[in-house]
């Protein structure tokens, strides 16, 4: 009798020379990606990669399962038509800030609504990296780049904002340089069934080094960085000494060391709808402002809800188990007589 072989990471990568510029995130999101599928019992065979246009979007060419490189913004459209025929295969979704929230913007909301079981991952480095360093959706207002040499005066989208703006049923976020984090939520994302949106802060060492560094360097990272997890209170700090508990629908932070209770903070729930709502905005609210207030990180929001293309199926078998006349169909129901 044989037994089928165990898959290690090195299976899922091949011999093609990685072309993103030396010191790039991209390289961690690749390693930690091809680290989980063997974990999560993936096939070479049964995997595809679908991407669009921008640096993250090689990221096919370096896996050896099967690939899409697609065109600008349209990766999510190909996948679900991918997904809806082939619900037998696990599909990701790579993309960029650009690529997912500017030409592509349509075609993201709309697959988070549907709810195919798919995974997509936003490589979010706040700046277009592959046509040299252009503000993006996502960059911070008064951005100084080589499209806005004055500052951008554009507000940016706050992707898992927009996810849940979208009724998606699977929001988080972790980091290109918290290889365990990412890992972690990697494994979560493919378990969901349904879309899983992961955003991925990514450094572009090249165009827009360090535009997350306070939130992956030791000397702050404690500081300005919340890890949620379900069912524990939002604690951070360097030694744990901070929390946050919510004043009416507003997130405050206490000091645990100052009279505070554990008891008083605010416990995470990834059903609750109207908390993920507040907890993704907790950087970018007007009313928040002066606020210190550290980044979250983690799974915000899981809603269980049928799939795309299951429902998709079903009705395709029922139409099946139909006659119609074709008379009929042409005329729907909508008809009527006149005498």
């Amino acid at each position: 009798m044989s037994t089928a072989a165990v898959l290690t990471a090195k299976d899922f990568a091949n011999e093609l020379d990685i072309r993103w510029c030396p010191g790039c995130g991209d390289y961690s999101i690749l390693k930690q990606v091809q680290t989980v599928l063997p974990q999560i019992g993936a096939s070479i065979e049964n995997t595809v990669f679908v991407s669009g246009i921008g640096c993250s979007s090689r990221f096919p060419y370096y896996m050896n399962t099967y690939g899409l490189h697609t065109i600008h913004g349209r990766a999510t459209a190909v996948a679900s038509g991918l997904k809806a025929s082939r619900p037998d295969l696990d599909v990701w979704i790579i993309s960029g800030d650009g690529d997912s929230m500017s030409i592509g913007a349509g075609h993201t909301i709309h697959l988070l609504r549907r709810n195919l079981n798919v995974n997509m991952l936003v490589f979010n480095n706040q700046i277009y990296g592959l046509t040299k360093g252009q503000y993006s959706p996502t960059s911070e207002e008064n951005k100084v780049t080589k499209s806005s040499p004055m500052g951008s005066i554009d507000h940016p989208f706050n992707p898992a904002a927009l996810a849940l703006g979208a009724d998606a049923s699977f929001v988080a976020r972790s980091m290109d340089r918290d290889p365990k984090h990412l890992q972690e939520m990697l494994k979560r994302a493919y378990n969901h069934k349904g879309t899983s949106f992961l955003e991925i802060y990514q450094n572009c060492n090249i165009f827009n080094d360090g535009a997350f560094e306070i939130f992956t360097e030791k000397s702050s990272k404690k500081m300005q960085t919340l890890f949620v997890e379900q069912g524990k209170p939002l604690i951070f700090g360097e030694n744990n000494e901070l929390g946050i508990k919510l004043d009416g629908f507003k997130p405050v932070v206490v000091n645990l060391n100052e009279g505070h209770s554990i008891d008083e903070l605010w416990i995470h729930d990834e059903k609750d709808l109207s908390k993920a709502s507040i907890l993704v905005r907790m950087f970018d609210n007007p009313m928040l402002e002066g606020d210190h207030l550290p980044r979250p990180f983690g799974v915000f929001y899981v809603n269980e809800r049928p799939t795309y293309e299951s429902a998709f199926h079903n009705q395709i078998a029922s139409a099946k188990g139909k006659k119609a006349e074709l008379d009929a169909l042409i005329a729907g129901k909508e008809t009527w007589t006149v005498a």
